[in-house]
């Protein structure tokens, strides 16, 4: 009895492993996709030659495809901001611990992305995981041959 479950983990786990999809879920932020709300959840595949984001959902529909080839430029920043509403709502309980709240930041990565393929050009931000921003980073940097740019080091002169 022993052995025959053995050997279905044996031949289950690794089908399952498999069955998991490779791409990262990402928040449109904006930019130039028509048919996409902002705070659209999506679905990016980083593939050889193509940028692929799709819609989530059961029937997901690709939302554009972006040629690695034709990528100008890849940006990264981070919004940063403190916890003050979750800290006054935890305040009302324990001050303390609200007050501890209060000091806790919160952080968001942003990555941008701008392309040019021809006439076509377009552009858009979208917001990813905090444990997911290094490697889509990595992955673009990878299949564009571009490096990406820190926005918040950039100074803006008038």
């Amino acid at each position: 009895m022993r052995s025959l479950i053995a050997l279905l983990l044996c031949l289950c786990v690794p089908c399952a492993l498999f069955a998991g999809d490779s791409g990262y879920s990402v928040t449109y932020d904006g930019g130039s996709l028509p048919d996409v709300k902002t705070a659209t959840t999506l679905k990016m595949f980083i593939e050889g030659k193509q940028i692929r984001f799709v819609s989530e959902g059961k029937h997901g529909k690709e939302v554009v495809i972006v040629p690695t080839s034709s990528v100008t430029e890849i940006t990264y920043g981070q919004d940063v901001h403190r916890r003050v509403g979750a800290a006054i709502g935890v305040a009302v309980v324990s001050f303390g611990i609200g007050a501890l709240m209060a000091l806790s930041k919160s952080k968001k990565h942003y990555i941008g992305l701008t392309w040019a393929d021809g006439d076509k050009k377009g552009g858009f931000a979208f917001q990813a995981d905090k444990n997911d921003y290094r490697g889509i980073l990595a992955g673009l940097e990878g299949v564009t041959g571009k490096k990406a740019v820190d926005s918040s080091a950039m100074t803006v002169k008038n």
